[in-house]
């Protein structure tokens, strides 16, 4: 990208990182819904020009050059209203609008930063949709992958009604069970995640050119994820799966391939 655009881009995750550290960052114990009132209202001083501090200044920058909308990062600090109340999900519906809070927001954030190619036939609502997609691609393979530690933490973000199909108790999953259940379970979770990956595929494509290998390497990486989960048998209760520098070097020259062709399409 540009360098205006990855200084915006830096600036929009440090934000994001900030806000998601108010609830799973060391101070979190201390955290409550009256403090995440009072970053809401930093974050409105910041799209009015009044920035409390250099952190928060990052961000103004990208405010003022690039058509930001305020409501994702509103709509993100509403997921973290959620971490402080909800521990359990009774269904994908209650899911999928946490994963918008606190990941498909950043799709939205992202977009208007990383800009539409002039040359695109595809509509804003499509480009958007296909970023939100992304951003929910990411978050139910953070879920995935993530298990056994939420467990640590008392939190299961796992459709309730889903387990209750596929037969599997919370005792089990505190217990770190790999069972056959289990992984039909996991591979239906895994499978929802791909369908949200093969979204999102479809807007990258109608990117500016400079912005779209590292969107195309962001997907290629995170999707990743899920193949280890594979490997790992779906013990995702004390195997951490993660993408090695090798296999992740492997990905940039396809993600730049895809970039420089400008199609969303698998080769």
């Amino acid at each position: 990208m540009t360098s205006e655009r990855r200084r915006a881009i830096w600036a929009i995750y440090v934000w994001c990182r900030r806000t998601d550290e108010l609830v799973d960052g060391p101070n979190a114990s201390h955290i409550t819904p009256r403090a995440l009132d009072t970053w809401e209202k930093r974050l409105d001083n910041i799209f009015q020009g009044r920035p409390y501090d250099l952190f928060d200044a990052a961000l103004s920058p990208s405010v003022s050059n690039y058509p930001l909308g305020i409501q994702p990062f509103k709509d993100m600090i509403e997921g973290m209203r959620l971490d402080l109340l909800k521990t359990r999900y009774n269904n994908f519906d209650e899911l999928y609008l946490y994963c918008y809070y606190v990941a498909g927001t950043v799709g939205l954030m992202s977009v208007p930063v990383m800009g539409i190619a002039s040359e695109s036939k595809a509509s804003n609502e499509t480009v958007y949709s296909a970023a939100l997609a992304l951003g929910i691609a990411n978050q139910l393979t953070n879920i995935i992958r993530d298990v056994g530690e939420d467990c640590r933490r008392g939190r299961i973000y796992l459709p309730q009604d889903e387990l209750a199909s596929a037969g599997i108790s919370e005792d089990e999953i505190f217990r770190g069970l790999v069972s056959n259940k289990w992984k039909i379970f996991m591979k239906n979770q895994i499978k929802r995640a791909r369908m949200y990956f093969d979204e999102a595929e479809k807007g990258v494509a109608e990117l500016e050119e400079a912005s779209r290998w590292s969107v195309w390497a962001s997907l290629l990486l995170y999707r990743q994820i899920l193949d280890v989960i594979e490997e790992n048998d779906y013990n995702n209760f004390t195997k951490r799966a993660y993408v090695g520098k090798a296999k992740k070097f492997a990905s940039l020259p396809l993600a730049y391939g895809r970039a420089i062709m400008g199609t969303s399409k698998f080769f």
